[in-house]
């Protein structure tokens, strides 16, 4: 499968050793905010759905296409990683609205702010040969107290 924007994303910036995260991501939605309680960030817990990222799960490209309202989503994908020398930073261009990011079952960081991009260090979390990240993020549009773009407070079919 070819990798979706699989271009550095900041070309000013381009350095050695990068992986491109875009792709095929296990996905599922989290109407009830409830995933981490049951363990959706732990290892080898499978999520229900596929989504391609980088695309938003209701555009037709992430092959979700779903478009009612989504108030917690999971993302997970094993990572295979050779031996690493040095520190290790996952980068994001941005999530929706508030991001909760586990790296092999423990939570590497959280980040508020739906329009910005973030990164963690998650050196100390990772292992020689297979990693599995896991990303909830939450977004509440028909909040006014929560930034929205293009979307809808209301239902619009």
């Amino acid at each position: 499968m070819s990798i979706p924007r699989s271009e550095y994303p900041r070309p000013q910036f381009v350095r050695e050793g990068w992986m491109n995260l875009n792709g095929q991501w296990q996905f599922e939605i989290d109407q009830g905010r409830s995933g981490e309680i049951r363990g959706l960030q732990k290892e080898g817990v499978q999520l229900s759905g596929e989504i391609t990222v980088p695309f938003c799960p209701e555009s037709k490209l992430s092959g979700v296409q779903y478009v009612d309202f989504m108030y917690g989503v999971w993302y997970k994908r094993t990572v295979e990683l050779p031996k690493q020398e040095g520190r290790t930073v996952i980068h994001f261009g941005a999530v929706d609205y508030h991001a909760r990011v586990f790296v092999n079952g423990k939570l590497a960081g959280s980040h508020k702010g739906g329009y910005v991009s973030f990164a963690f260090d998650i050196t100390d979390a990772l292992r020689e040969g297979e990693n599995e990240i896991a990303v909830y993020a939450e977004d509440d549009t028909r909040c006014g107290m929560i930034p929205s773009g293009k979307q809808c407070e209301e239902y619009a079919s």
